[in-house]
């Protein structure tokens, strides 16, 4: 019989670093890129990152990934309710 564990998955090592940014560095980004929040790429809420940090639909995730060839890479994902 296998025991459930507790597993972080914010500090495993495929998962990049996930943070929810501010309402002023969401206006600085928006104005930067000249979008709308509606423009950004989506995350569902169901996603098990998402979930962890507590984020809700609506917030706006600056997520850093480590590239052996670029070095950091920043992206950004809005989080989407998922529709049935």
């Amino acid at each position: 019989m296998i025991e459930e564990r507790e597993i972080n998955i914010l500090k495993h090592r495929l998962v990049p670093e996930h943070t929810i940014i501010s309402g002023d560095e969401l206006k600085e980004l928006l104005v930067k890129l000249s979008i709308l929040p509606s423009q950004l790429p989506k995350i569902l809420n169901t996603d098990p990152v998402v979930k962890e940090i507590d984020a809700k639909p609506g917030d706006v995730l600056k997520i850093v990934r480590n590239s052996p060839t670029a070095g950091k890479t920043t992206y950004y994902r809005i989080v989407a309710k998922e529709t049935a």
